[in-house]
């Protein structure tokens, strides 16, 4: 079996955009803030950035509700023992969740 690679030419973002803006947002959002110490550290902060952004980050589309669920029918107030602050990529990000009980 023959796989033939073909590289986008030189300065020409436009082909590969999604792969671009995912570059710029990993870039400010989260490498930009460390001091990287070698290559494992470097797969450690990406590994844990991406998984965030996959799993946990709240998408502007969808009214900054995170990508893996649906809207609530009905929003209630909480008290603040009912929540818990999690945090994320070495406590760069955190959110607020409910505390499970």
């Amino acid at each position: 079996m023959t796989v033939s690679i073909s590289q986008a030419p030189n300065a020409s973002p436009n082909l590969n955009g999604r792969c671009e803006r995912f570059i710029e947002t990993i870039k400010l959002e989260c490498l930009n803030k460390f001091i990287v110490f070698g290559k494992k550290h470097l797969d450690y902060l990406t590994i844990e950035f991406t998984s965030y952004y996959n799993t946990k980050r709240s998408d502007m589309e969808r009214d900054h509700l995170p990508s893996i669920r649906e809207a609530p029918d009905e929003v209630e107030t909480i008290s603040s023992e009912q929540y818990e602050v999690k945090k994320y990529v070495g406590c760069l990000i955190k959110s607020f969740e409910r505390k499970v009980a």
